[in-house]
């Protein structure tokens, strides 16, 4: 995938703002979306289950379409691949933007996700491809701005755009910088070399894509449809199944498979791949579960939620831009060990949170969150693909980005089915507790507004007994983020320093 080197300094710089601005595009959609999930469930008249699958949907297309990356490039060429990703995600921006139901906005974020899977990897082949050795560290670190500007600008700018116009341009504010990138992309980039003779796997491809998108589906709508009780349930764990066992048998016998096995030999990318699946699946559901408990709890405007949002932006900033100093220098373990310790507490804090903590409370453990994921993002990505040798590299990344944009999308679906079941169950829980004959209802002040005997007291203690459940249900499933988090500390002992002269370009490590 090598681009035609050769180009002067102003059409370097030309070519790296049309990458930036692609890469800010896809970065953006991240979280800009996330801040205007309640408007967008009221407006398309979904329930808290199914509004997720707004952002699952966009995160198991993109995890699909990142493997076929290098392929795709080599066969039809790196410059016309980035013109359709960047063409097709604008496109597919703007109809999410005039969708007028669930199932069509589910449908084009599917679209957005395909097409948008390959801005990230697109944006760091043609910057390696542009600049000299020398000077690609300073590239990708400008690169990396764009990034890393994404998650904080996304929250503050869905929630004004949100607040002063509607949710619908959270998706259309896309269209100016799509236009811009493809436009310069067109003007100033050249061609790449083509491989027609370049070959795809598209038997495992195919079987892994169906085990993929029949299990999301499988969890986005099992818990609205009773799991297994359920006809389409059953079919669709039987699709995804079946799907994956002929994968995996294709594997082990096929010559030349989608995922070759010899990959997970090495113990480095074998445990730092399963460690990237749970980082995906905390930082993702936690991104989830943030603006419905500010909206809908706390009663925040969605401009408040924003901005309370940002600072978590700004914490994985800030920790990367020291990372990116220590890496090669401090044993990765360590700071992978610090990541995971700022995380687990930034999600055990939020365990003793009530609807009154204070705006300077969210966002300091927002902060703290943010700078755990940045002191693992960097570090967990070299440390998994140090040890591989070159030519399996490309290869490993698509993989490792593979499962962990999977365990995201699942990590959304399962903390969105908890917060459904575990409402329902502490509802009951404490429901039981509210009879006619409880002292408490003796006391006038109380009685006044909920006398369980009349039906407007009933319905009042009603509305306060929901609340009280989902505060507990949300507590229930940080604490279930936790968990997990601590759940992978055992692997930081399986991970070993590469050999001399085995580490990979800490400028060019995946974001």
């Amino acid at each position: 995938m090598q681009v035609a080197r050769g180009a002067d300094g102003a059409n370097q710089a030309a070519i790296t703002v049309c990458v930036m601005l692609a890469t800010l595009m896809q970065a953006l959609d991240t979280t800009i979306a996330n801040v205007a999930l309640p408007h967008i469930q009221g407006s398309v008249s979904a329930t808290q289950d199914q509004i997720s699958w707004v952002l699952t949907s966009y995160i198991v297309a993109a995890a699909i379409m990142t493997p076929p990356t290098g392929f795709l490039a080599s066969r039809f060429g790196l410059r016309r691949l980035f013109l359709v990703s960047v063409a097709g995600f604008t496109v597919a921006s703007m109809l999410c933007g005039v969708a007028q139901s669930l199932v069509e906005i589910v449908l084009f974020r599917v679209l957005q996700g395909i097409f948008g899977a390959a801005l990230v990897p697109l944006s760091q082949s043609v910057l390696f491809s542009i600049y000299p050795p020398v000077r690609r560290g300073a590239a990708m670190g400008l690169w990396g701005v764009a990034v890393m500007l994404g998650p904080i600008l996304g929250p503050i700018l869905g929630g004004w755009l949100t607040n002063n116009y509607s949710w619908r341009w959270v998706f259309y504010i896309n269209l100016p910088i799509g236009v811009l990138a493809f436009l310069g992309i067109i003007t100033f980039l050249p061609e790449s070399d083509r491989n027609t003779r370049e070959k795809l796997d598209w038997f495992g491809f195919g079987t892994l894509s169906l085990a993929i998108g029949a299990a999301q589906v499988l969890l986005d709508r099992g818990e609205e449809l009773d799991w297994f009780g359920s006809g389409e349930i059953i079919i669709e764990a039987v699709i995804a199944s079946s799907a994956l066992y002929l994968f995996l048998v294709h594997t082990f016998t096929a010559e030349k498979p989608f995922v070759r096995p010899t990959l997970f030999r090495d113990a480095n990318f074998a445990a730092g791949t399963l460690f990237g699946a749970i980082v995906g699946l905390t930082y993702y559901a936690s991104l989830a579960l943030l603006p419905p408990y500010l909206q809908g709890l706390m009663n925040y405007p969605i401009v408040s939620a924003g901005l309370v949002m940002g600072p978590q932006g700004i914490g994985t900033m800030s920790a990367m831009m020291i990372v990116g100093r220590l890496v090669g220098r401090v044993d990765t373990r360590l700071l992978l060990a610090i990541g995971l310790g700022l995380t687990a507490w930034s999600f055990y804090a939020v365990t003793g949170w009530t609807p009154e903590v204070s705006e300077t409370t969210i966002m300091g453990t927002g902060v703290i969150l943010g700078a755990g994921l940045g002191f693992l993002f960097v570090p967990l990505s070299v440390v998994t693909l140090s040890t591989l040798s070159p030519e399996q590299r490309t290869e490993g990344t698509g993989i490792y980005t593979l499962v962990r944009n999977i365990g995201s999308s699942v990590g959304i679906s399962v903390v969105n089915s908890l917060l459904t079941q575990n409402t329902q169950a502490n509802h009951a829980a404490v429901a039981q507790h509210v009879t006619a004959v409880n002292r408490v209802f003796e006391n006038p002040a109380v009685a006044q507004f909920w006398n369980p005997i009349a039906a407007p007291g009933r319905a009042a203690l009603d509305a306060v007994i929901t609340r009280q459940a989902q505060i507990v249900a949300y507590i229930d499933d940080y604490k279930l983020l936790m968990l997990a988090t601590l759940a992978v500390v055992p692997l930081l002992i399986i991970f070993r320093k590469p050999s001399q002269g085995g580490g990979v370009d800490h400028a060019g490590a995946e974001l």
